[in-house]
């Protein structure tokens, strides 16, 4: 009997420089037009390649534009600013910058009110943007606990239900701040912030 081939040998290798052109040019249609008037024809237009390049990658427009907006925030880095209060604020300053560029703002916003009712979608905005970014929480975490600013955690589940809570802290005041609120996570908002996120209210109206 002939042998099946392993499906990851099958048909053409995907071509990474294909795939950064299009996820750049998807970035550069939603400054130009915006999410409601990108078309995957401009992207593919954009990037220099034939349409049916990417659906062979992507099912749709909504798919296309959470891997473009993802690559913005895996440019996210957890600066070593001496404490945990210096570090919070570093990486606060640096979501929110992403957040006030045009193609993170109308890309984000889009994708996530149509997962309102797309339960696929809303679980590819979880895997490609959220669950990546919880490895900043941890880095901090793990630091914080090196300098002895942080008590070791020695129970996992409450460890990551608490990796949980911190990242839906952190990215749903600063999303909150820029993005429905349009108002700046400034350096005084994000040292507050911080402040409020560390020692809680009771511990921000005592300073």
């Amino acid at each position: 009997m002939q042998s099946r081939i392993p499906a990851a040998t099958r048909g053409r290798p995907r071509s990474t420089a294909a795939d950064t052109a299009i996820l750049c040019a998807t970035r550069a249609a939603l400054v130009d037009l915006g999410w409601s008037k990108l078309t995957l024809s401009d992207v593919a237009t954009r990037a220099g390649v034939a349409k049916t390049t990417l659906y062979r990658r992507w099912a749709g427009k909504n798919e296309l534009v959470v891997d473009a907006v993802a690559e913005l925030f895996d440019e996210l880095r957890l600066p070593d600013r001496g404490s945990l209060a210096a570090d919070i604020e570093g990486v606060v300053l640096q979501f929110a910058a992403i957040l006030a560029r045009p193609e993170a703002k109308s890309g984000l916003m889009a994708v996530v009110a149509e997962s309102v009712r797309d339960d696929a979608l809303r679980e590819r905005i979880r895997a490609s943007i959220v669950d990546r970014q919880k490895c900043l929480v941890l880095e901090g975490r793990d630091r914080a606990e090196a300098r002895g600013e942080l008590p070791p955690e020695t129970d996992p589940v409450e460890a990551a239900r608490t990796v949980d809570i911190i990242f839906d802290m952190v990215a749903g005041a600063v999303v909150h701040r820029t993005l429905v609120s349009a108002e700046p996570a400034d350096a005084e908002w994000v040292r507050d912030f911080t402040q409020i996120l560390l020692t809680g209210l009771a511990g921000a109206r005592q300073a």
